[in-house]
Parts: structure tokens; sequence; C-alpha cells
């Protein structure tokens, strides 16, 4: 135990030193002062620096801090990535990062942290213009926090890059960040144990993307006008919770082959198509959340199960719920179920609980959406016939979803009511 107990004193003593030794250096602007800066500065050195352009491409290969008032412009030659960081523990703050590349086979980047670079700060920077703006490729520990990142949009949908991209990036931390343009806001693919939290996004394909990402969270985020909010893809244990999307054109949340996730108290308002997608993902959680002002609340297929829908609130949605099978589905839990805006019920004893369940579909909409062409039968007297027979008779009811407790009033729903007023 000795020996063990000299080495890690000598390793402190050294370190102790190196912090000491540390100097603070103002680099002016101009061709290759910030490449000559960083070969020349000590580990612990902090790069000042000052208004003006300054030459990328550069690679941090210390662990030093490069920082600026947000007036520095680092400025890529229109090829590769500008900034790229392989020393753990670097820092980069305050800068405006540009011109990068446009080749994605290649991640050109605004800014890229590196495998074995271990606990990256990305700190306050403005980065626009790149095609990917921070690319995450498997540093750990990374923290990605309060950037401005607005990418390129001059460029075909198909060829454009994320605003933060991560791989197999463990403990990343990415948080108060707004990403405009470009492909997706944030893409995830292959890397777990991350928290996504009060992000902004604008004007994208997808807000959020995961694929393969196990325990992570997603907090407190804001998509507006994108394609798509919220896309959770093949992943296990996410907690999706208080993040809003509001006026995306196909999905607000989507779900495939997600499993054992709690989606909590979240707001999807004046959606397109889908409030909420739920595909193949089974043993979730959804519970507390509004999905209101879509063209359907929930699309609910392909098989999944275990899942547990209790006080949600589905307000204004042209059709409430599509869940093409036979098999019945409880939408409520321990007595609790959802509101339903278009559930006309009693309750007479005044306990916030409809004295009858809701049943959101019939058969005659089974046949509608497996053969479209039958909606020019909706007024005929013969369907009007099945719809008010299997009203009075649920028994004739092929499968489907039931909400045996649904709830009378949208305020019991949940507290996102509330909260939405804080929002932007």
């Amino acid at each position: 135990m000795r020996p063990a107990f000299v080495v890690l004193a000598a390793a402190a003593l050294l370190a102790d030193a190196s912090c000491a030794d540390a100097k603070e250096l103002a680099v002016p602007a101009g061709q290759g002062t910030l490449a000559g800066a960083i070969a020349s500065a000590e580990p612990g050195d902090v790069l000042r620096l000052g208004p003006g352009d300054y030459n990328g491409s550069v690679l941090v290969d210390k662990t030093i801090s490069v920082v600026g008032d947000g007036s520095a412009r680092v400025v890529g030659p229109g090829s590769g990535t500008v900034i790229s960081i392989t020393a753990g523990g670097a820092r980069i703050e305050g800068l405006v990062v540009t011109g990068s590349g446009n080749r994605l086979d290649e991640l050109d980047s605004g800014i890229a942290i590196a495998k074995g670079a271990d606990g990256v700060q990305v700190i306050s920077n403005r980065v626009e213009g790149n095609l990917i703006g921070v690319d995450v490729q498997g540093g750990k520990d990374a923290l990605v926090r309060g950037n401005q990142i607005a990418n390129r949009v001059d460029i075909h949908p198909s060829e454009r890059g994320s605003g933060l991209y991560v791989w197999n990036a463990p403990g990343l931390v990415a948080e108060d960040n707004t990403v405009r343009g470009g492909r997706d806001g944030i893409f995830v693919s292959s890397s777990h144990r991350a928290v996504y939290r009060n992000n902004r996004f604008y004007d994208l394909r997808f807000a959020f993307h995961s694929m393969y990402a196990n325990n992570i969270e997603v907090t407190g985020n804001v998509s507006e006008g994108n394609e798509l909010g919220f896309a959770f893809m093949y992943s296990n244990v996410v907690i999706a919770r208080d993040n809003l999307s509001r006026g995306d054109q196909t999905h607000g949340l989507f779900l495939n082959s997600v499993n054992k996730a709690v989606v909590e108290r979240n707001a999807v308002r004046d959606g397109g198509e889908k409030c909420l997608f739920i595909y193949n993902a089974n043993r979730n959680r959804i519970a507390d959340n509004v999905f209101e002002g879509c063209e359907l609340g929930v699309h609910f297929t392909a098989g999944s199960e275990g899942n547990v829908l209790t006080g949600n609130a589905f307000i204004g949605n042209q059709t409430q719920v599509k869940n093409v099978g036979t098999r019945w589905f409880e939408w409520s839990d321990k007595g609790r179920g959802n509101y339903w805006s278009d559930h006309v019920a009693f309750d007479i004893d005044g306990d916030g609980i409809a004295d009858a369940p809701y049943r959101p579909n019939d058969t005659i909409d089974l046949v509608t959406w497996r053969q479209p062409m039958a909606k020019l039968l909706l007024g005929s007297p013969a369907v009007q016939l099945i719809r008010w027979s299997q009203s009075r008779f649920p028994g004739l009811l092929p499968g489907g979803v039931i909400d045996s407790h649904p709830l009378t009033h949208p305020g019991d729903a949940g507290p996102r009511l509330s909260r939405e007023a804080s929002l932007p």
C-alpha cells in the first residue's frame, strides 16, 4: 500500500505544480496566431482571444482553455473541421466558430471532440454556418452548454448536418443550447447515459433524434416549428419529461421500439399529423401529458404491450386514438384514466371520474382505416345503425382501447397546464 500512496502523492504534487505554472496568454487576431499559441502553450494555460478573425483549422491537443468574449472568430477554410479537440479537459468558450467543410462522410464540424478527449467543455459559443455544429465522437463526460448553433441551410436537406451529433459519448451533458437550421437539432447514435435538458430547437427536420441510446434523460426542451419534435428509437430506460412540442408538422412525440421509458409532463400543442406515435414500444409509462390540436391524438400500433397511459389530456384532436387491432388495451391505472375532450359522460358522485368508460374507436373506424374508400359510406343509414348498436351494446366491439376511468376535467390530468405559461 505504501508505494501506491507515494505514487498518488507525487501525482498530486505534480498536478499542483502544473496548475501553479499555468498562465493566461493574450493571443492577437491574425494569420496563424492561434495555432502558434496552441503549439507553445503548456497544460493548464488559458489562451485569451481578442476581437477579430483567427485562422482554422486548429487542433487542440493539450489540456488548455481557448476563451473569447464573443468577438473572436475562428474561421475555417471551408474544408474539414474548424476546431478539433483530442486532449481531455480542454475548454472552448465564448468564440464564434464558422467555416467547416461540407462532407458528411468526414463529419466536417465547427467543433469536434475526439475519442479519448474526456471531460471537454464547450460553453457559450456561436457555432454558425457549419455542416455539423458540435460533434462528440467518443469523448466521455463532455459538457456542451449555452451554445448558439446555426447550421448551413443552403444545401439539400439530406446533405445537412445536425446541430449536436453524439456517438458513444457516455456522461455527456448538453444543456441550454439553441439550435436552428440544419438537419436534426440533436442526433444521438449508440450513446448511453447522458442528459439533454433545457435546449431549444427551431427550423429543423427532427428537434431531438436518438437511436440505440439507453439510460438517457431528455427534460425541459422546447421544439417549435420543426418537422418532428422528439423521436426515440431502439432504446431502453428513457426519461422524457417536461418537454414542449409546439407547431411541429408530423409528430410531437415518437416512440419506435422503446422499452421501459417514462414519458411524463410533456405537452404537444398545435401539432400536425400525430401528437403521439407508439410503434412496437413496450412497458412504458406515459403519464400526465397534454396532447392537443393534432389530426390524430395518438397512433398506437405494432403489438405494443404493457404500456401504462394515465393522467393524460387529449384535447381537440380530430381523431383521439387510432388503434388498428382486435385486442383490448386498458388505458387507466389504479382507477385513474385520462381526459378526453370528446367524451360526453356524467359524474354523479363528483369524484372527477366519468361514470361511463371511454371507447374511442368502433368497427367502422377499423374498416375505414383499412379501406379508406369506405369513408364514402359513412353517411349511410346502415353505417349509422351499426354505430348506434355498438354504442348501446359494447360487447359487439371487436377490441381496441378502453379507458375505464376517464377524467372529467383537463386540470385533473396533471400539472403541465399551469407550467406551460412559463415556457417560451
